[in-house]
This record gives structure tokens, C-alpha cells and sequence, in this order.
């Protein structure tokens, strides 16, 4: 057989991995390396040249993306159906052994799956029949408790129960929800990978036919497995088998949903025989980027070990941005974006990358100022956010009463007691009347066609409502948000909600105030809007504005955990500041700065021919204005392949204070054009009152001034004087 087709486009350490005799095998896939070429040209290898039959053949992945494109590409080499071999996702193949062996497995043979929506409304229910008040005990943290433990492989009966009050009434509610589960013969995600470890090991025929079965198991990014999909990999494959598993110790980041980074180094304990290959050529990005992503990733402990490289030049170097603000930020990269289109490429190829989704706002705004077109990739635009229309519907009531879809979005969120019957009962009351949900509710507050528990639930939430004109009067519009956003209870909601998604739920609001503090209110004689009316119909357009077409030639915007498989010839990593990246609550932990940075790492390196960093000298930041450091890992690159856009002013931030504390003796040399300041002049400041101009540097709108005021000497830009 000519075997040259299949190993012809392999460079040396994959052509190794390819065609490495069977037995259990890591492959350490760098980022760029080309491992699902590798996974795909094994597997055809074995068809092939080592005639494995097709139906020995299990490869396990992530996404269906991913397994369909895996596929796709065996199809293509094989010239030939792959519809004998099981691709697909752990999930996937979890339903797939179910279904086959569902008598076996305690199942009905026509049980149902549960989505992550119809899991958290059956937890709701559950409540309901307990009499239990979800706004005690919210469905989406009993939610993340049952699926934390399955993930573990333990049932609540496996459970060490603790003094914890909080785990043991967990430990009651998902007893009642398995037993619930059983009766309805349903399966939510997590129940597909624990049931399937319990089927095979609890039926010794069932494993040994399996094992025999799939001779040949493939694992793509194994750093990503949690602790129950590695339990029942292993299973199938003893060690006399030949697992096959790619992965990359630097690219584990989702520590944070389950994943075991020791899964890797747990493998090679259970396969003692194994062989282990590196495959370090990239393919991706220039030398300037990968010899920044080696002297990153280097900071971290324990690693196996290997360091990227490519035939190609090292390319340009490394921007490094020092912003005054998060405005001057976001212009710099939209303005460099224009300059990428002007010299004819595409915007499709260039990824805006951050550490946290409330970060993308300030990005939307300019990409919208300058009509240049975007789209969020995996999420939602900002003023699109649930936890943010929430908010602003609160704002809406304050604003007009009578408005009946704010009314609908908010009187029971977060959750105050109040069931649908009542709010049936409210609709129908309006339509009786023909008057707004609001005034039906004054109305019905005072019926006794409700439950007390009902009508002073209702009562309290119209009172609540009613004393946010009063309390808020005289505040300003970031004020006032922040006051709606805490009365509310939205900010207590969110951030004692334990799931995946709160902390950037919490962070969106807070960007929020942040949103009305920028907001330049201008009034209008003939709208005559207030300020808050006129900063509301602000958002509603914002969030009409719809976002551009999946094949539209747009910039992309993404978090980094997003970003993780992707790549774009020009990328922006903003943000690079303490705080923000690595986060606050990572810094004071070593495995999750780890993994912070690993995160790092992995932004650098989704760039292909040129990376710009950012960071802010000063941030307004969760409602209150802060002077962040640059963060550790701009510290940690090779000044040799950087190019520091701006030369940053000798000035320093101390981390507790709320004002720079400047030296006055080693300033930048002044630059000034047709300024309206000058040195010596004095201003008057809305906010610190009168001052004296020490230095001026920039220019145009990036034109910043050093003044003295009576509580110290403060950096500001001199287009908000």
C-alpha cells in the first residue's frame, strides 16, 4: 500500500504520532500545531495501514463542531463513509450507550433528556411542591450543587454530609429531584456521563464487550475532561488498550466548570507503557508572538513542558498600548482596525479579545460611533444582557409607570413571592379596566380576590417602586442607577447566585453605572426628555442596533474563554491590567493565577500576524474611578518584542489610593498643538475646584493635563475640562 497520501503533509514529530505503534499515547499538541490533523491522519492510519476495522474505531471530542469537522475530514482521506466508527461528543456517546442499553442502565426506553432550561424549571417546581421559597434558595444554585456532584460521580447518597446547613439542604432537595427524575424517566447533561459510568461499571459483561469493541479510543482536548469523563474513558480502556489522547497542559482554562488539569498527568500514571510526543511547530502565528506566549507560560510551575516555534520570521513586534482611560482604549483599537481596512483587509480577521463580557461595552460604542460593523461572538451585545435589560426596565418603571413591558419583565424579578395566578390575575384586570398592568395593580392591592401572602408581596414591590422617585431625587444619573440596581435587589440576586455566569452577570451591572456616569446628557427643548428618559432611549438604541450578520465581513468581539480554538491575522488583548487580568479574585490563589495565565497564553497566541496589548492608566470601574497597575504578565513579556506604542509618563499608582501620586522631576517633554491650555494657566474643575496646569502632554483628543488642586495633583484629559 502507498502510505505516502496520508503521512505526505506531516511534519516530522506528527508524522511520529501518526504512525507510533499502538499503544497508549500523548500527544502535548502546542497551540497551531495541527492536532486534529494528527488525530484525523491516526485514525485513518489504522484503517489503513494497520487494517483496525472502522467499527473499532471511538473518538470523543467537545463540541459538535468539532466532531462533525473530524468527520468530515476522515471521509474525505478515507474516500469512504465513516458511519461505522462513533465520532462525536461525550455527551453524545453517553446517549448513544443509553439508548442501547437502557433496561440495563434503570431507564425507560423512551426517557428524555433534559436541557439546562428544562433541569432548572423542574428544580422550580420541585420547590414549589416543598414549600420551599426559591428566593431563599434559588433553583439555579441547587442547579450547579446536583451537577457539581454528578460530575463527581456521586449521588446524594454518596454525599458526605456535613454541618453545613446550606449542603445539607441541598442534599434534601436532590434526593427528592433524582427520585422526581426517576418517576418522569428523564436525564438532565450531567446524568448522561455519571449513568453511563455506573452502566459499564456496574455490568462486568457489558465493559468487556465495549473494551473489546473499541481497541482504538481517541481523545481530543483532554485538559478539558472533568473528573467523571476520565472515570469512564478509563474504564473502557484498560491498560492493555490503546487510548490516544491529545491535549495541552498550557491551554487547560476551564478549571472554573469542572475541568482536571492532573487528568493529564493522572494518565500517565494509569499507562505506565505510554509514550509521549510533542509537537511544538506552529503554524499560526510569527516568532515575535510565540517567543511572548514561551516567556509567559514559563511562569507557571509544574508544566510538562515544551516551547513553541516556527519556520516563519518573527514578524513585527508586539504594540503595547498604555491608554489614559477605557475611552482612549477603545479609539485606539477601532482607530488601528480603520487602518487595517484602509490597507485592504478584512475586519472579519480581526478579533477584540477580553478578560471580562462587561468590558465590550465601551468597544461597542466606538465600533458603533464610527459605523464600523461588529459582532459578540457567543454572546450577547451588551444592552442585550438579561441581568441588563432587568435593570433598565426598573429604570423604565421610575421613568413611566404605566409602562406595561417593564411592568411584565420585573414585578417578580428577582422572585418576590408572587405566582403566576396573580399576575394572570393583574393582566386580566387591566384588559377589564383597559388601564396599565401598574394602575391594576394599585388596584388589585387592595382586592381581596388575593392571597395575604400575594397582596403584600404585590404591595411591597409597588412601594418599592414608589419610594425611587423620592430617594432618588437630587442624585445624579450614575446615582441613581446604582441605587435602582441595589434597591432592586438585582445585585444581591446575582451575586448570590453560585453558577458559571454570575460574576460577569454582577460586572455587567455594575458596568451599567458605569454606562450612565460616561453619558452625555444634551438636552433636547423639543423632546423634552430628562436625564434618565433621555439615557434610556440612549440604550434602547444601542440595543436595536442589531449586530452584524454571521457572514458579514465585522470585527469580532469575544472573551477569551471564547476565543479558545480560533485564530485571526490582527488581535487586541485589552484590559491587561491587575484586577481586571488576572482577575481580582485570582490573585490570591496560586492554581487559579495559573490558570490565569494559561489564559494569557492562550489569547497571545490566537494571533497570526500582528497583536496589540492594552491597558488603562486610569478605569472607571465598578461605579467609582481607580488607577489599576499594568498587569504582571505585560511584566512577564521580553521587552525585545515589544513596541511600546506610547511612551508611558513616569507616573505611579499606588494600589490603595484613589489619585496618582506623581514625580513632577522626570516628565515627558511637553507636546502641544494649538492647545487651548497651557503651562502656569489656572482652570476652574466642576468636581475639584480650582487648579493650576503643571504639564501638558498628547495631543488632539488624547491631550492630558498635569494640575495641582487643593487635595493633590491629578492627570486629566483635557477635552472634559
Amino acid at each position: 500500500m502507498d502510505i505516502t497520501p496520508i503521512i505526505a503533509s506531516l511534519n516530522d514529530a506528527q508524522c511520529a504520532a501518526v504512525t507510533a505503534p499502538s499503544k497508549a499515547m500523548l500527544i502535548l499538541a502546542g497551540a497551531g500545531s495541527g492536532k486534529t490533523r494528527v488525530l484525523v491522519h491516526r485514525i485513518v492510519w489504522q484503517i489503513k495501514v494497520n487494517e483496525v476495522s472502522p467499527q473499532s474505531i471511538l473518538a470523543v471530542t467537545f463540541t459538535n463542531k468539532a466532531a462533525n469537522e473530524m468527520r468530515g475530514r476522515i471521509e474525505n482521506l478515507l474516500e469512504n463513509s465513516a458511519s461505522e466508527m462513533w465520532i462525536g461528543t461525550f455527551h453524545g456517546i453517553a446517549h448513544r450507550l443509553l439508548r442501547r442499553h437502557a433496561e440495563q442502565a434503570g431507564l425507560q426506553k423512551n426517557f428524555q433528556i433534559l436541557d439546562s432550561n428544562d433541569q432548572q424549571r423542574l428544580i422550580k417546581n420541585l420547590l414549589k411542591d416543598l414549600n420551599i421559597d426559591e428566593k431563599e434558595l434559588p433553583a439555579k444554585e441547587i442547579q450547579w450543587f446536583i451537577n457539581e456532584q454528578k460530575d463527581a460521580g456521586l449521588r446524594s447518597k454518596d454525599v458526605v454530609v456535613s454541618d453545613d446547613y446550606n449542603v445539607i439542604r441541598f442534599l434534601r432537595i436532590y434526593r427528592e429531584y433524582e427520585a422526581l427524575c426517576e418517576r418522569s424517566s428523564v436525564v438532565d447533561f450531567a446524568e448522561l456521563l455519571l449513568r453511563v459510568y455506573e452502566l459499564l461499571r456496574d455490568n462486568e459483561s457489558l465493559l468487556a464487550q465495549y473494551q473489546n469493541r473499541f481497541s482504538q479510543i481517541h481523545v481530543d482536548e483532554f485538559q478539558d475532561t472533568n473528573h467523571i469523563q476520565y472515570a469512564w474513558l478509563t474504564l473502557l480502556s484498560p491498560a492493555r488498550n490503546n487510548m490516544f489522547i491529545v491535549g495541552d497542559d498550557d491551554q487547560s482554562i476551564y478549571g472554573w466548570r469542572g475541568a482536571k488539569i492532573e487528568n493529564i498527568y493522572k494518565f500517565q500514571e494509569h499507562y505506565p507503557l505510554h509514550e509521549i510526543i510533542k509537537l511544538e511547530q506552529n503554524y499560526r502565528s510569527t516568532g515575535s508572538i510565540l517567543k511572548a506566549a514561551n516567556a509567559i507560560i514559563t511562569n507557571n510551575q509544574g508544566r510538562m513542558g515544551k516551547v513553541l516555534w516556527t519556520e516563519a520570521s518573527d514578524g513585527e513586534k508586539i504594540a503595547v498600548y498604555a491608554a489614559y482611560d477605557e475611552k482612549d482604549e477603545a479609539k485606539y483599537v477601532v482607530g488601528q482596525i480603520r487602518r487595517w481596512v484602509e490597507a485592504g483587509n478584512k475586519r472579519t480577521n480581526v478579533a477584540i479579545l477580553y478578560r471580562s463580557n462587561a468590558q465590550s461595552r465601551q468597544f461597542e460604542e466606538q465600533l458603533m460611533l464610527t459605523k464600523t460593523p461588529y459582532r459578540v461572538y457567543g454572546g450577547l451585545r451588551f444592552f442585550d444582557r438579561a441581568e441588563i435589560k432587568n435593570a433598565l426596565a426598573y429604570l423604565r418603571l421610575l421613568a413611566n409607570s404605566d409602562d406595561d413591558a417593564a411592568f411584565d419583565r420585573i414585578v417578580n424579578t428577582p422572585t418576590r413571592g408572587m405566582g403566576s395566578k396573580t399576575i394572570d390575575l393583574l393582566r386580566q384586570l387591566a384588559n377589564e379596566q383597559q388601564v396599565s398592568l401598574w394602575t391594576a395593580a394599585l388596584l388589585l392591592s387592595d382586592n381581596q380576590q388575593l392571597s395575604p401572602r400575594a397582596r403584600n408581596a404585590l404591595s411591597n414591590f409597588l412601594n418599592l417602586v414608589m419610594q425611587f422617585e423620592s430617594r432618588t431625587m437630587g442624585l445624579s444619573l450614575a446615582e441613581k442607577v446604582h441605587f435602582v440596581i441595589e434597591q432592586s435587589g438585582l445585585m444581591a440576586f446575582y451575586s448570590q447566585d453560585k453558577v458559571e455566569k454570575s460574576v460577569d452577570k454582577v460586572e455587567n451591572l455594575k458596568e451599567l453605572v458605569n454606562a450612565a456616569a460616561a453619558f452625555k446628557y444634551k438636552p433636547d427643548e423639543e423632546e423634552n426628555l430628562s436625564e434618565l428618559a433621555a439615557f434610556l432611549s440612549y440604550a434602547v438604541l444601542e440595543s436595536s442596533e442589531s449586530q452584524a450578520d454571521e457572514f458579514e465581513d465585522c470585527v469580532q468581539l469575544m472573551t477569551l474563554h471564547t476565543a479558545k480554538g480560533l485564530e485571526f491575522p490582527l488581535v487586541f488583548l485589552v484590559g491587561v491590567e491587575e484586577g481586571l487580568f488576572p482577575a481580582q479574585q485570582s490573585t490570591s490563589n496560586a492554581g487559579r493565577l495559573e490558570e490565569e495565565r494559561r489564559l494569557c497564553y492562550v489569547g497571545i497566541t490566537r494571533a497570526m500576524q500582528k497583536l496589540h496589548i492594552t491597558h488603562a492608566e486610569k478605569r472607571f470601574l465598578y461605579g467609582r474611578e481607580s488607577f489599576p497597575r499594568k498587569s504582571r504578565f505585560l511584566g512577564e513579556l521580553p521587552a525585545a518584542f515589544l513596541d511600546e506604542v506610547r511612551p508611558k509618563s513616569d507616573v505611579s499608582y499606588p494600589v490603595t489610593a484613589r489619585k496618582p501620586v506623581v514625580s513632577t522631576t522626570k516628565l515627558p517633554p511637553e507636546i502641544k498643538i494649538d492647545s487651548r491650555y497651557q503651562k502656569g494657566q489656572h482652570i476652574d474643575h466642576v468636581t475639584f475646584g480650582r487648579g493650576e496646569i503643571l504639564n501638558i502632554e498628547g495631543e488632539d483628543e488624547k491631550e492630558r493635563a498635569l494640575i495641582k488642586f487643593r487635595d493633590g495633583e491629578r492627570w486629566l484629559m483635557t477635552i472634559y475640562l
